[in-house]
């Protein structure tokens, strides 16, 4: 995985065909037995006697370690699947009321809209849109990827560099649209989709709660991240393939939510050429076994809730928080949490974006995945590829210097080649 300190390293995929790629097929490790997918097979180690296989990852992040961990989490993702299906690409129309399931619904972000973009004075009329489905699973609207791509039109079609844009719980797509605009006017093809029970994949107002409910009951369904990291993967797939976008030069970013999608989708899969997580880093294990899960437990109280209610407890503790992660998410508190994922990362650059202040996302959490990503940027001799901003006095919120920070990261990085 290492790469000269000088551009950006990338697994360039085979070279484009014609746009769009209708059927596309993911390649990934052989589907394993029943059992490892379960939660059981992903119980927490101890911090005093770690698993075997995040043992062998803690040498920073070498090569072999990462592409173990890649292997085992896409085993993961792949153990909840229907059915795999070619993925096949369907026109669809732009939303014009979407939802959002926010009892207030957000309306103006000054920060996106602090966002750089070029003073281009008809840019509205310049401003190409598309919207697709992505079929990625046999699963109904939620095998059904919802896509947005924003960009400028141009005569001539060339490669040109694309980042990825997530949003926060309980928003969705059209959310973006302030960032997808200021990205498209510098010449960036910009494009967002709705996570897994969210915008299209929604039908009302609780579809994410009740999902994330559904997982702790059932185990059939990952709601929490990892479904939608499967999304990104095939999202990638698709990508790669047009004609227009350069398959080495693509980013991926979100806030909270979609942070923590940017950076688990990046660890999956290196095809992520340029990664920003903005408000979404965290140590999971850190938080449970430091007694600071609150925030984050809190951003999806319900599941926590009705997982009490089951282990007949009176209260939410570390034990059920354990639980419930182990069961909607397996491993994310152990073998996939940030002291791994994050450093699997390199070499490719890295830009982590917190508040200061923010409770769901513990600033102290980040103190051994920042020391292990560090020593596997310096060991892949480009340290100047990693970086960590803690944004002074700032919680859990997104900030015109988040903002700005993002936009130049992916400026340096995929633009300047």
């Amino acid at each position: 995985m290492g790469a000269s300190p000088s551009h950006v390293p990338a697994c360039p995929p085979p070279r484009a065909q014609l746009h769009p790629a209708p059927h596309v097929r993911t390649r990934l490790p052989p589907r394993p037995p029943p059992s490892s997918s379960s939660a059981a097979a992903y119980k927490y180690a101890p911090a005093d006697a770690a698993s075997p296989t995040s043992a062998a990852r803690m040498d920073g992040g070498a090569a072999t370690g990462a592409e173990e961990l890649r292997a085992d989490f896409l085993r993961v993702l792949r153990g909840r699947r229907s059915d795999e299906v070619e993925l096949s690409v369907e026109p669809a129309k732009p939303v014009e009321n979407p939802l959002y399931q926010d009892a207030n619904p957000p309306s103006f972000s000054e920060a996106m809209q602090s966002c750089p973009k070029e003073n281009i004075e008809n840019l509205k009329e310049l401003i190409k849109e598309e919207n697709v489905y992505l079929i990625t699973e046999v699963k109904g609207e939620q095998g059904r990827l919802p896509v947005l791509i924003i960009s400028l039109k141009e005569d001539i079609v060339r490669k040109r560099p694309t980042v990825v844009f997530l949003h926060s719980t309980h928003k969705c797509k059209e959310w973006l649209r302030p960032l997808l605009e200021a990205y498209a006017s510098r010449g960036y093809i910009a494009v967002a989709v709705d996570s897994r029970y969210h915008g299209e994949r929604a039908s009302s107002l609780t579809t994410y709660r009740e999902a994330l409910v559904s997982s702790w009951k059932k185990g059939d369904t990952m709601p929490f991240i990892f479904d939608t990291v499967w999304d990104l993967i095939k999202l990638a797939d698709y990508l790669t393939k047009r004609e227009d976008i350069d398959p080495s030069r693509i980013g991926i970013t979100g806030e909270s939510l979609g942070g923590m999608h940017a950076w688990f989708a990046a660890a999956a899969d290196k095809r992520y050429s340029v990664v920003v997580p903005i408000i979404g880093a965290q140590g999971f294990r850190w938080a449970i076994d430091n007694d600071m899960w609150q925030g984050r437990v809190d951003s999806i109280k319900p599941v926590f809730e009705e997982a009490r209610i089951d282990l007949e407890k009176s209260t939410i503790d570390r034990e059920v928080v354990e639980k419930v992660w182990n069961r909607i998410a397996p491993g994310l508190a152990s073998d996939f949490d940030a002291p791994n994922t994050v450093p699997a990362i390199a070499p490719r650059p890295l830009l982590i974006i917190n508040g200061a202040n923010d409770p769901r996302c513990p600033l102290a959490g980040l103190e051994v995945p920042k020391s292990r990503a560090s020593e596997a940027y310096e060991k892949a001799h480009c340290p100047e590829n990693f970086k960590l901003i803690a944004e002074p006095g700032i919680g859990h919120q997104v900030t015109p210097l988040m903002v700005k920070e993002a936009s130049d990261w992916f400026d340096r990085f995929l633009k300047q080649q």
